[in-house]
């Protein structure tokens, strides 16, 4: 076989290979990748509705009822208490409300990859979030919420291997974390059907390092819900994370971490 034959086959193969893992990339990013959507206030409505339609973790009272003078029963009593503190839920410690993280509540990150020269994304989620917010009537005079960052999930195992090891090292990192360093007047008053849109400033916490964040949130009261989506812009380098990228896959040297929290009011 002449060299000029052999060049010829061994360009051919080459393409043939090329064009595969093209194929293949663009296969993969328009049917099998499964990223998650984005977060939306739709979302938000959906959770706060289903987390109002638990039943109540108060114990439940088992004493009969007692006819009062006005011939009314002392659980009628109570039941007309219970309404009007849902009515107005100011109306806790002289103003102050403290709320805890709660079902519906989910936290993840969402990066732009290049797969072969293919744009997709890489979206990862994870329930498992704790949180707290303390409002003294107009103010948010604190707030956090903590994610267990090695309980995240993606579509693809491969990338939730990288993302736990080499990327995040949640061995030696496992958590990440925002704190609010200073209150905000939120311009209105924690009642039922409450919304707002606002920007927060705080401390965000991340593979060992913190820095200084500010990002927008959408929250609203439903059903005694206090319900918060927001997303809060990261640039990996800030916070010593490597560069996520491998062979055949680069990663965009920034992404964002986005959240739905849903709080119950204590």
């Amino acid at each position: 076989m002449s060299l000029k034959r052999l060049g010829i086959r061994l360009t051919i193969a080459v393409l043939a290979l090329a064009a595969l893992a093209v194929g293949g990339a663009w296969i993969y990013a328009t049917f099998i990748n499964d990223a998650a959507e984005e977060f939306e206030v739709a979302d938000l409505n959906e959770r706060l509705d289903a987390s109002a339609g638990q039943p109540s973790e108060e114990p439940q009272d088992t004493s009969p009822d007692v006819t009062t003078q006005d011939n009314t029963t002392e659980a009628d009593a109570t039941q007309t208490d219970e309404a009007a503190q849902s009515e107005d839920v100011t109306e806790v410690n002289g103003g102050t409300q403290f709320w805890i993280t709660t079902e519906g509540s989910e936290v993840g990150y969402r990066v732009s990859e290049v797969l072969f020269g293919i744009d997709t994304e890489g979206v990862g989620r994870t329930e498992d979030v704790t949180g707290s917010v303390t409002l003294v009537e107009t103010t948010m005079t604190e707030a956090e919420f903590t994610v267990d960052v090695a309980s995240m999930k993606s579509d693809d195992g491969r990338r939730d291997g990288q993302f736990r090891g080499r990327i995040m090292e949640t061995q030696t990192f496992p958590t990440a974390s925002f704190t609010l360093t200073s209150p905000i007047d939120l311009g209105v008053t924690a009642t039922e059907g409450a919304t707002l849109d606002t920007t927060i400033s705080g401390e965000l916490t991340m593979h060992g390092v913190t820095n200084p964040v500010s990002f927008e949130i959408v929250a609203k009261i439903e059903g005694n819900r206090l319900g918060v989506i927001g997303t809060i812009p990261v640039t990996f380098v800030d916070y010593d994370i490597v560069d996520p990228s491998i062979t055949g896959i680069t990663v965009k040297p920034e992404g964002v971490i986005e959240f739905v929290l849903v709080f119950s009011r204590q």
